[in-house]
């Protein structure tokens, strides 16, 4: 049987995370797209797909023709997607198969939002409500931190991840993001900040939830690959299991081992295989939860393995090297592809000051979205 056709990210894009004072949702996705294809190297018109995620402070009907519109494109095939958090892997996922079928050859994915500026809280505290179960939690007035904070109580206690536990992982993030001067939030933080910061909802506090930002990212997935590297899309995967907290079965498996598994069994490839990780962290507890239920660490050990160093910048497994979504900031679909975009820039060694000492040549990309509800697993690999 013959093996379907190579699909590479070719370029990549985005724009600071933070407060953009003025600049809409398309005006930001077309400073992250204009980026995207210098560095693929290709014109406007060579793009024949776009795949456009949601915004909330710009809920048109048809976001992807309205962005084809204002930023000069004629695609011969165009869709947006709402995934919540797993939109933007969802995306290049499709990207992909589109570009494997033979539909298109230069699939642009693009997302961005002013959700900073563009949206007041209350409005974004309503907007994220609405992720819960319309009969059965929203009318007791959870958002999503506190439904994030009921699966932490069940996950901590049962497995003994503590809070410090958890600390650690912001103390990371921003560790990584202080490199990176289109980050958020840059100021160094200890173990003892995160814990003594402001309750948001029990067990989880400020510094371990992402802060809300404007910004945007853009790709491009083509049936060839860039002049920087060749950066393959090898293996992807999908899994969903619930949409509500109230129905997940177990929080120990949410259906991130699933499409792990999915995208690591069609890559061909093993969790010892991969020296990248871009693992999605909305709170500290949905990355110690990825973490171990996808396999990069046991179950109550995936802080253990920080403090060794393994997911450092020198470690075995540098995990989320901009900053992730704690510290390079959260713009809605943006935020997730952000992982994306790191992954990218760090095995293409387009990183410049942050480049990695070892450029990674395979890297593991996973995403979800609501409360852990949809997952999305990437394999990448740089070929010689």
């Amino acid at each position: 049987m013959p093996q379907p056709p190579q699909v590479f990210i070719r370029g990549a894009g985005g724009t600071a995370f933070g407060k953009h004072e003025g600049s809409s949702a398309l005006d930001l996705m077309a400073q992250a797209a204009s980026q995207a294809l210098a560095s693929a190297q290709i014109e406007r018109a060579q793009i024949d797909g776009v795949l456009c995620g949601y915004a909330t402070t710009l809920p048109h009907l048809m976001l992807s023709t309205l962005f084809c519109e204002r930023f000069g494109l004629a695609p011969g095939y165009a869709h947006s997607m709402q995934l919540g958090g797993a939109s933007g892997a969802a995306m290049l996922m499709a990207a992909r198969e589109l570009v494997r079928s033979g539909r298109c050859r230069n699939v642009l994915v693009a997302a961005g939002e002013n959700r900073l500026t563009g949206q007041s809280r209350d409005s974004s505290i309503q907007t994220l409500a609405q992720v819960g179960d319309a009969d059965f939690e929203v009318p007791n007035g959870a958002s999503v931190p506190a439904y994030y904070a009921l699966m932490a109580s069940e996950y901590m206690q049962r497995t003994g991840v503590t809070s410090a536990d958890l600390a650690e992982f912001a103390v990371l993030m921003r560790q990584h993001a202080i490199t990176y001067p289109q980050a958020q939030l840059r100021t160094p933080i200890t173990v003892q900040d995160v814990l003594a910061s402001k309750a948001i909802a029990s067990p989880l506090s400020l510094m371990d939830c992402c802060p809300i930002s404007d910004g945007a990212m853009a790709l491009v997935v083509s049936a060839e690959p860039g002049a920087h590297a060749r950066v393959l899309m090898r293996g992807a995967g999908q899994a969903h299991r619930h949409q509500h907290l109230s129905a997940m079965e177990d929080v120990m498996r949410c259906g991130a081992s699933d499409a792990s598994s999915a995208a690591m069994r069609e890559a061909g490839m093993r969790i010892q295989d991969f020296d990248y990780l871009g693992i999605y962290d909305s709170f500290t507890i949905t990355l110690v939860m990825l973490l171990e239920e996808i396999g990069f660490a046991p179950r109550a050990a995936a802080a253990g393995r920080l403090r060794a160093g393994d997911f450092g910048r020198d470690g075995a497994l540098p995990l989320n090297t901009h900053g992730g979504l704690l510290s390079y900031g959260h713009c809605g679909v943006a935020g997730g592809m952000a992982h994306v975009v790191e992954a990218w820039r760090q095995m293409s060694a387009l990183a410049g000051e942050r480049q990695l000492a070892r450029t990674p040549q395979r890297a593991f990309i996973h995403a979800d979205g609501g409360v852990m509800s949809s997952h999305v697993s990437l394999v990448l690999t740089r070929e010689s």
